[in-house]
């Protein structure tokens, strides 16, 4: 799957405490051992946000700081893309609150 990495998100923050815990919360996965870039080996280091193509949301991915920086569309693998609407996820309110 093509994504393209969103720059200038730094100031965003999430109560998770990094948008790569708020990843493995949402995800439901474990962190993987491999930044999401189907060819890349490093660790995945932040969580970071992308879009996918002809799709307006945001979504956050595991990452290495390299791929990080990006410019360019980026194939990812098999990764479930986690919402980085905080309203969706970590800052709904439950229902009964």
């Amino acid at each position: 799957m093509q994504v393209t990495h969103i720059n200038e998100t730094s100031d965003a923050d999430c109560s998770c405490g990094s948008w790569l815990m708020h990843w493995k919360a949402y995800s439901g996965k474990p962190l993987p051992p491999s930044c999401s870039v189907t060819t890349c080996y490093h660790r995945p280091t932040v969580g970071a946000h992308v879009q996918k193509e002809n799709d307006p949301e945001w979504y956050i991915v595991p990452l290495c700081e390299e791929h990080n920086e990006s410019t360019t569309s980026l194939e990812v693998g098999n990764i479930p893309l986690v919402s980085a609407n905080r309203a969706e996820t970590c800052e709904r309110v439950a229902v009964g609150s």
